[in-house]
C-alpha cells in the first residue's frame, strides 16, 4: 500500500478558532406622544360626542348612562384628553339638571372635541 501524501506540508489541520462577536442589546422604544390613554379604572363610560358645534363650543352626547350637572368628566379622544366639570346642559335649548340613559344632550365644553370622542365620568 501507498500512502497519500498530504497536500499541506508541515501544516496541522487544526480548527482555526472565531472571534465570538458581542453585539448591543436593541435599544427600548419610548412611548410618544400618540399612544392611547386608557382611562383610570374609577372611571366609567357615559356617552360619545356625535357632533361638535365649533362657534359655540357645545359638543352633542349620546348618553349610555345619567348624569347631572355638577359631575366631574373627561373627554379622550385622537390627541385631546381633558377634564372638566359639568356647568350645564340641554335637550332641545332646555336646561336640565339631570340626564338619563339613551337622551342626546347639548354640553358645553372647554376644548374642541369631535364624532366618535368617547366620555367618562370620574
Amino acid at each position: 500500500m501507498v500512502k497519500k501524501k498530504s497536500k499541506c506540508k508541515g501544516k496541522s489541520r487544526a480548527k482555526k478558532k472565531t472571534k465570538k462577536v458581542i453585539r448591543a442589546k436593541p435599544k427600548q422604544k419610548k412611548k410618544t406622544a400618540k399612544t392611547k390613554k386608557k382611562p383610570q379604572k374609577k372611571e366609567k363610560l357615559i356617552g360619545k360626542v356625535t357632533h361638535y358645534f365649533d362657534k359655540i363650543k357645545v359638543a352633542a352626547i349620546r348618553l349610555s348612562a345619567p348624569i347631572k350637572v355638577g359631575d366631574q368628566i373627561r373627554i379622550v379622544g385622537g390627541e385631546v384628553d381633558f377634564k372638566q366639570k359639568v356647568s350645564s346642559m340641554e335637550i332641545n335649548h332646555q336646561k336640565i339638571n339631570k340626564a338619563k340613559k339613551g337622551e342626546e344632550i347639548g354640553l358645553k365644553v372647554k376644548e374642541k372635541v369631535r364624532e366618535g370622542y368617547r366620555v367618562f365620568k370620574l
